[in-house]
Parts: C-alpha cells; structure tokens; sequence
C-alpha cells in the first residue's frame, strides 16, 4: 500500500498528470518572450474566428468569446503540446449547430457532458479507440464539413435572411433568392475574401530573413505581422467602413449587432431549461442529443490529436493521446461553467501559434488574457462587425480542410478506400453522424474482408507450398482450408502440402481446430500436410491443442526435404511388395 502511493505520488507520475511540472522548472526569459508573441498574435486571430464560429454554430456572437479562453489556461497545466491551442473551430461549430438546436442551454449542456465522456475516456486510457477510424473517413468528413460551412456562409455574403441551415435546403433557398442579393454585403464579403487570400501570398512569400538594413527589417515586421493577424486586420477596416456608413445613416451592410457586454458568469450548467408548457428535464435534452453525445466527444478527441500529433511530429517531440484527452474533457467540463459550447484544437490557430515561434503552452495563457480583455472592454464595438467580413474569415479558414487531391491519390494509393471515403462525405451532408458510421461501417467490412481473405503465395514443386502474407485468424480459416483442398487434394494426382507460417504472429481456437481436421484430411488420402516457420508463440499454442499428426519444421526447405524423403521410402516399400509377389 505504502509503494503503490509512493508511485502514485512520485515526480514522473505527477509530471504525467500535470505536464507543466515538466517544463515550468526550465522556463527562461527567452521563452517567455516568444510565448507572449506568439499568444498575442494567437489572440488577435481567435477574437474575429470566435465571433464567426458562434454564427456557423447558430449562437448569439458572445458566445464564441465565452467558449475562447478556457481552454487557454487548462491545457496550459494539462497539454502535452507547446504548439496546439484550444477553442471553437469551423467543424465543432457544425455539430453544435447540428446537435444543439441553436439553444445556448443545449450547447453549454454538450459541452460538460462532453467533457465528462472525454475525460472518463482519458482516465481508462481509451485514445487508442481513434486508430479504428481511417484517414479516409477523417478526410471525407472534414471535406464535406468545409463545403458545407463554407456554402452556409454565402447567404451572409449575398446578405440573405431567414435561409433554412439543413445543407439540401439551404443550397435551393440560396440560389432561389439571389435576386434579393444586398449589393453592399455581397462587395464587402469579395473584398474581404480577397484581403485575406491576398495577405496569406504575401504570408507565405516573404524571405525567412529579412535584409540588414533596419527599413527592410522594420517592413519585414509589419508585413509579416499583418499577414499573420490578417484576420483581425479585415475585420477592423470592415467594421470601421460599417461604422463610417452608419454614422451617415447608410444601412449598407448587415451587422451583428448588440450582444451581452462583460465577462461570463461562472456557474453550474443548466440541467434543465424552462417552457411555456412546463419545464424540459435533463433526461429529456440528453434524450434530444440522440447520438451527437458519441460524435461530438469522439470527433473532437479526433480532430485535436490529429493536429497534435502532426506539429509534435514536425517539431520533434511527442503527445500523450490519453493525456489530451484528460486536457480536452477538463476544458469542456470548466469551460461548461462559463457558457462555453465544446472546443477542441484549432489547425488554423495551431499553425500560427507555431509559426511564431511559441515555446510552451504558456503562450495560451496570453491568447486567454486577451480574449478576456475583449470581453471586458470591446464587446460594444462588435456591434460593427459585418457579417459578410465574419463569412469571408470562415471561407478562408476552412478552405484549407477541403482536401480533394485526396481522391487521386486514393485512387493510386488502394482503390478501395475511396468507398469509405465518399461513404463519409456524401453522408455528412445527410446526417453527420450517418456519415461517420457509413464510413467506419465500410472501413471496417474492408478491414475484416482483408483478414478472411489474405494474400497468399502458393508453390508448386510436386508438394505444394502455400505461404500466407498476413496473419491467420478465424475469419480465414475456412478460406485456407478451400485452398489447401483445392491445390493439393483435388489436385490431379493428389498431393502433400507445406504450409508456410512464417508471417503468422497469432491464430486462435478456430485455426487450430482448422488445422485439426486438415491434418486429419490429407492423413486419409496417405498424404502429409507439414508446418513450417512456425513461431514461438505459435508453436506454443498447436502444442497445446495436442493436435493429432501435427508435424513441423524450422524451414520450408527442412519440410520438402522430409516429403521427399518419405516418398522414397514409400516407393522403396512399394517396389520390394511388387518384387516379392512376383
């Protein structure tokens, strides 16, 4: 007992749970002022992504703020990744939206009960459960996630109103009111979106160095940070050309108006929510989430350690998938608390904040601290804020997702996984979670078909010699058997046969009774059916069964040498009986 909470309490296990007693102790000046960089430039792109994600999830703007800060200063002592940053994203956006019913109460509620199946999920060390979802299924969602934010952003870009969110519908009623199209909302949404295009080019072709020459270098700076914190830069010229428009009485654009001023409450999560027939009980809005309570915590999980492990793997350290999901679960629990709806990493923020140069998690505590200051002070100049530029920032930042090279390097790479791939994207836009399972559905059946139908190498050298090229397990079992009756029993003359394990790493109870009635089989047509390449567990395991007859060899050419030895003596019996009867 004394040991156990010895090692329950010890340093290592301690820096596991809390991951900041890892680097806290080694932090230094200059690392402080890259995260402080690299947290205000985090904070300046999340305040306008923020603002935009609470209209893609169908909530008053305020809350995308409200959902922006926790995750600052949680994963800061949780997180195992200096890079990644925790907050709304387009694709949590689509859920909440889809799952929430665009009821406050409904996604502050998802988000603690999300939290609450993350982080029991992190305790039992169940990250693991995300390497049974393809990479052709993460793609197809998050591809048909992109088009479908993507095109719900065009009606606030042709400045439409009372436009139906369900993607069929909402793609007629758009087209059908075209010519209701604000002539000012629809060239404020195409300069935006040319704003931003443009600043991400000249992001992406400035020199890694700039010149000696303290101009250059001066330049460099400004270009660089403008084009980083691009979209807070659109989103301020747009509101200050709203506000220049209004102060003349010019209603020009559509905006977005009042929204609460201050700081969140820090409180309880409402377990149940009144109507004018009655109050809604909590069973009855768990009930209404229907499936979205095992979509939105999975996917959620999955989309941040996706792009955890990706900049861990460009910048040379590694994440802890079951620590992340404690981090991510603690987030939404905590972040439920302050009117947050479910978070998880961000790629677009992830990749800035590593492109700055952050060095610890202690860069989110900046990006934190700045969106508490919006709160507090700059809520009443939202007011301002165009809803075609909030549209053009979420076209720019999903576009990205949308990965249709995918589709021709799945057609080079193995045809078949094209069909879970348009299994989840033509899904989605039906039902999210139709879409998930209809993937995973077809990954799996391809998975399984794989296992009872492996490759095989088969020899013929008077005995056939039949090697598997994956493992042996009971789905295949009746498959090796067809094909050992077929080659070598049916086979004109009957034959004796080697079979090869030396890929076979584990078999189970029905390979072994397989194996049982084989040897059995060829043993009533006087012929052998020898193992050869057999590993240790392997051989531990056919011993076991005591399986009548069961021969095996070290090699393959040990067991054609043992055939051909028999068959000579057999021949030899065979010619002294005819010698003798003569």
């Amino acid at each position: 007992m004394a040991s156990a909470l010895r090692s329950a309490c010890s340093r290592r296990t301690l820096q596991r749970c809390f991951p900041i007693l890892a680097w806290l102790p080694r932090y230094s000046a200059g690392w402080l002022r890259m995260d402080v960089l690299a947290g205000v430039t985090v904070g300046l792109t999340v305040v306008p992504q923020a603002l935009a994600y609470a209209e893609i999830a169908g909530l008053p703007v305020q809350y995308g703020l409200y959902s922006s800060f926790m995750g600052c200063f949680v994963y800061c002592l949780l997180g195992t990744s200096k890079d990644i940053t925790l907050g709304p994203t387009a694709i949590m956006s689509l859920l909440v939206s889809t799952y929430a019913r665009h009821d406050p109460v409904y996604a502050v509620l998802l988000a603690f009960l999300c939290g609450c199946i993350q982080l029991v999920m992190g305790v039992l060390r169940l990250g693991f459960l995300v390497d049974f979802i393809s990479l052709p299924v993460i793609k197809g969602f998050t591809s048909s996630a992109a088009l479908t934010i993507s095109f719900g952003q065009v009606k606030n870009i042709l400045g439409l109103r009372d436009i139906p969110r369900q993607f069929f519908r909402e793609v007629y009623y758009t087209f059908s009111n075209i010519p209701h199209t604000r002539v000012g909302d629809l060239a404020l949404g195409v300069v935006c979106i040319l704003l931003l295009v443009l600043l991400k080019l000249m992001k992406g072709s400035l020199p890694a160095k700039p010149r000696d020459r303290p101009l250059n270098r001066v330049c460099h700076a400004i270009v660089s940070f403008t084009a980083t914190a691009r979209n807070a830069v659109v989103v301020v010229v747009a509101s200050l050309v709203a506000f220049c428009f209004e102060s003349q009485y010019w209603h020009a654009f559509t905006l977005t108006g009042a929204m609460a001023q201050g700081l969140p409450s820090f409180r309880v999560p409402p377990f149940s929510q009144p109507e004018t027939n009655g109050t809604e009980c909590f069973a009855e809005i768990v009930r209404n989430f229907g499936s979205g309570l095992a979509v939105v915590p999975l996917v959620g999980f999955l989309e941040s350690i996706a792009i955890a492990k990706a900049f861990a793997a460009q910048n040379g350290y590694r994440v802890d998938p079951n620590q992340e999901l404690i981090a991510i679960g603690s987030t939404n629990i905590l972040g439920s608390f302050v009117s947050s709806f479910p978070v998880t990493g961000s790629f677009g923020r992830t990749a800035v904040n590593s492109q700055t140069g952050v060095c610890t998690p202690a860069g989110g505590i900046v990006t934190g601290i700045i969106v508490l200051l919006s709160l507090a002070f700059l809520t009443p100049l939202f007011f301002y804020v165009p809803k075609a530029a909030l549209a053009a920032v979420i076209i720019c930042a999903v576009s990205s997702v949308f990965d249709l090279g995918i589709l021709v390097t799945l057609w080079r790479v193995n045809k078949l996984d094209l069909l879970p791939f348009l299994a989840s994207f033509l899904g989605c836009f039906w039902e999210i979670q139709y879409g998930i399972l209809a993937g995973i559905a077809l990954s799996g059946i391809i998975l399984l078909y794989n296992v009872a139908r492996p490759e095989t190498k088969v020899a013929d050298y008077g005995p056939v010699v039949v090697q598997l090229q994956s493992g042996f397990n009971f789905p295949a079992a009746e498959y090796v058997r067809d094909l050992l009756c077929r080659r070598a029993l049916e086979a004109s003359p009957p034959r004796s046969a080697v079979l090869d394990c030396v890929h076979i790493s584990s078999i189970d109870y029905t390979t072994v009774n397989s194996l049982r009635e084989l040897i059995l089989t060829f043993q009533q047509q006087q012929l052998s059916l020898l193992l050869a390449n057999l590993r240790p567990k392997t051989l531990l395991i056919l011993a076991s069964a005591e399986i009548e007859g069961l021969r095996y060899f070290d090699s393959t050419e040990a067991a054609m040498h043992h055939l051909q030895a028999t068959r000579s003596d057999r021949q030899q019996d065979l010619d002294g009986r005819e010698i003798s009867g003569w």
